[in-house]
């Protein structure tokens, strides 16, 4: 068996030889990582200094702008310089802190999500209870239970996987994914395997159930109130379920490839597995953006009003 100690740094395959083309490649992506940056950034500022957007929901999309400019800033700055390198190596230490930052944010992601559903269904179940129920400084105590969730979360998974030691050092995607390290390791025991399905339980199933939950009472009252209200629960709820569409669909293709072993062709598999993080990020600012009114006026009256 191979010494575990050689094992220094991990070799990202999917890469594969581009050639004077990861120059083109680098700029496009430099180009969208900036765009990602810029639009996320600007909708944090517009709610922070609109006062008339110091309210739940909004305050609850500032979070989430937030953490789409945290998603990607853990995948882009290795992923470019990756695309510059022709050897594709990534030290231990490096891919472990990918991986911390990656799997930590997206659980914030799908909890921000959550908690957003939940606003949802307090102020379209219970309009008169909602200014009580979601007070400012109790959607502030949401915002620091969610990122409180994710951490230890994570934290009990991650704390399995550093002490490993690894055999292998080629990981056949453009980033760390936590399924193809543990896969390297020399020896898995099995509270690594149950604490990687218990992240998964905690991150993905009770996030959807509850988004479940909150939806489906939501349509309940779709189904009895009159037009006009259907049409503004429609307006308020369609980017959410857009972006957890979204991520289910990437979820489940992740779950489903990583632990069968699906083989995909290398151009779909590298798709595949970066797809929610280069599109997601830029559809979350577009979809509340431009098609929530009052965030729309807003920035326009902000960005462009010169009186």
């Amino acid at each position: 068996m191979q010494n575990s100690t050689e094992v220094v740094s991990f070799v990202l395959s999917a890469y594969g030889n581009i050639g004077n083309l990861k120059y083109l490649y680098f700029s496009i992506v430099l180009l969208w990582y900036i765009s990602v940056c810029v639009s996320n950034t600007i909708l944090v500022v517009v709610i922070y200094v609109d006062r008339g957007l110091h309210e739940p929901m909004y305050i609850l999309l500032g979070n989430l702008f937030m953490n789409e400019i945290y998603v990607s800033t853990s995948l882009y700055p290795l992923l470019l310089s990756q695309m510059l390198s022709d050897t594709h190596e990534v030290t231990l230490s490096w891919c472990f802190l990918q991986m911390f930052c990656f799997y930590i944010f997206g659980c914030v992601q799908l909890c921000s999500l959550t908690a957003m559903a939940y606003d949802r269904y307090v102020c379209i179940c219970y309009p008169l209870q909602y200014n009580v129920v979601m007070s400012n400084k109790r959607v502030g105590k949401i915002i620091l239970l969610v990122w409180i969730y994710s951490f230890t979360s994570y934290m009990f998974s991650f704390s399995f996987i550093i002490p490993l030691t690894f055999c292998g050092n080629v990981i056949d995607k453009v980033f760390c994914d936590q399924q193809l390290v543990i896969k390297l390791a020399c020896s898995v025991s099995a509270l690594t395997s149950i604490s990687d399905l218990f992240f998964a339980f905690m991150s993905l199933m009770i996030p959807f159930s509850l988004i479940s939950v909150s939806y489906m009472k939501i349509l309940w009252v779709c189904l009895i109130v009159s037009k006009e209200s259907k049409q503004k629960v429609i307006t308020t709820c369609t980017p959410q379920i857009v972006s957890l569409s979204n991520i289910f669909v990437y979820a489940t293709f992740q779950f489903v490839g990583s632990r069968l072993d699906i083989r995909y062709l290398p151009e779909v598999r590298v798709i595949l597995s970066i797809y929610i993080h280069i599109l997601q990020p830029m559809i979350t600012p577009f979809m509340y953006g431009l098609y929530l009114p009052k965030i729309r006026q807003s920035c326009k009256r902000l960005l462009f009003d010169r009186k």
